[in-house]
């Protein structure tokens, strides 16, 4: 259920609406959308929290709100006002601690009040009272590299809270710990909410870990990429604490995880076109061929058939790092995935059952089928050298995918290195096709 905070007459029931919201690189009519039409609300008393593939527009979406970017279409409200310029009610936690290594720990709360120009009893005050919340008490005068990582980011939760923001905006702030300080993190953000024991009257946070969401937020709002945009919603009815090991925490966790993985589509949906051409470009995902093995080979011994939350866990593997090995086991034609579950396909039971040179020739035969991967190829083959410049390649990809289009391109090459359809010149910087 919802954290019970009453709205005021200045902090109405709804507190963020996001209308139609968009933010797109480039120009008409080439433009790369980042996200397109969100449309989202959070009202006072709920964590929400925000999941989804990398390079959906999570972390992207967090700075629109707290009015770090300005949108391309559609408009921020905030207590139903537009949003212009940095909005004063929120406050971010990195998942990066973002301390000043020469200041003290309190010297590093006050920063925030300090800038919006508190005296120095009243910064010194706060500051002390949120060192002693946060279970920092008797380190007020260390220095970041004196501090665990847990410690360090507790130092940046009191810095966000120092302001008393309304709206907390968490971006992956457990990510960078490791598990222990990360579940002893989590349980302590959790005390201060359930408890009240801080000014805020909402939290959105941005997580990979969808056990991590189901075990924190009210409300879990699944986001889709290319471009990136709301799916759908999943409310969490269950109550505080919340343990992974029940039934009903385990079947929200693999509901959530259906939502995120969705359906395979056909196969044009799953390839897209080539750029330039009409339809939507899809972007590759960023995955190693090389590492397909290992999943397919997993799923094979499963008898063809593994639920993605379990299999997660089994590898030892977070969403951003196990979906976009799905991915391209789902452009390849290895694998599907269907209600949350991944099947081995006619093609992956041979490629699993295959030797290294016959698994190679499998992916040759599928990768040049990646329409991205086989763009670059026939543009190759046209050349009258069969050797261009990379620099070429990125211009022709950057209305496309914007600034991604490095990063796009780096993955096409490794792919293509892969399947032995060209390769690349680090010296020259020149993509070239083998004799």
């Amino acid at each position: 259920m919802p954290h019970a905070v009453a709205a005021t007459a200045t902090a109405p029931a709804t507190l963020l609406r996001l209308e139609k919201l968009g933010i797109a690189y480039g120009r008409p009519p080439r433009l790369f959308y980042a996200l397109r039409d969100v449309n989202l609300q959070i009202d006072v008393g709920e964590f929400v929290c925000l999941v989804g593939p990398s390079g959906c527009g999570k972390s992207t979406l967090l700075r629109l709100v707290a009015g770090l970017l300005a949108p391309t279409e559609g408009r921020v409200l905030y207590r139903g006002e537009p949003l212009r310029g940095v909005n004063p009610h929120t406050a971010i936690v990195f998942q990066t601690f973002a301390l000043f290594p020469w200041l003290t720990v309190t010297e590093n709360v006050e920063v925030a009040l300090k800038a919006r120009g508190f005296p120095p009893p009243a910064r010194s005050e706060r500051a002390q009272r949120l060192i002693e919340l946060v279970g920092l008490a008797g380190f007020e005068d260390a220095y970041p590299r004196e501090l665990s990582g847990g410690m360090r980011q507790k130092v940046g939760f009191a810095r966000a809270l120092a302001v008393e923001p309304e709206l907390l905006c968490l971006d992956e702030p457990f990510s960078a710990l490791d598990v222990l300080s990360a579940e002893a993190l989590r349980g302590e953000l959790l005390e201060l909410w359930t408890h009240r024991a801080m000014p805020t009257r909402a939290i959105l946070m941005v997580t990979h870990n969808i056990e991590e969401a189901v075990e924190l937020a009210d409300r879990i709002v699944v986001m889709a990429k290319d471009p990136g945009r709301v799916l759908t919603e999943v409310r969490i009815d269950l109550r505080h604490p919340r343990r992974r090991q029940d039934t009903a925490f385990q079947a929200l966790a693999d509901h959530v995880y259906a939502a995120v993985a969705g359906r395979t589509g056909t196969e044009a949906e799953v390839l897209g076109t080539a750029p330039g051409a009409p339809g939507a470009t899809r972007k590759l995902p960023g995955a190693r061929l090389e590492a397909l093995a290992g999943l397919v080979e997993k799923l094979a011994a499963e008898g063809g058939q593994a639920d993605l939350p379990r299999l997660a866990a089994e590898l030892g593997m977070e969403l951003d790092d196990l979906m976009p090995l799905v991915e391209a086991a789902e452009r390849l034609g290895l694998a599907r995935v269907e209600q949350g579950d991944l099947h081995l396909l006619a093609l992956g039971r041979d490629y699993a059952d295959a030797s290294i040179p016959v698994r190679k020739e499998i992916l040759a035969g599928r990768v040049l089928r990646v329409p991205l991967v086989r763009w670059v190829y026939e543009t190759l083959q046209r050349d009258d050298d069969q050797r261009i410049v990379r620099s070429f390649f990125v211009e022709a990809l950057r209305s496309e995918f914007g600034d991604k289009a490095d990063e796009q391109l780096d993955l096409a090459v490794d792919w293509g290195r892969y399947a032995d359809l060209f390769a690349y010149d680090e010296d020259a910087a020149e993509l070239y096709l083998e004799a």
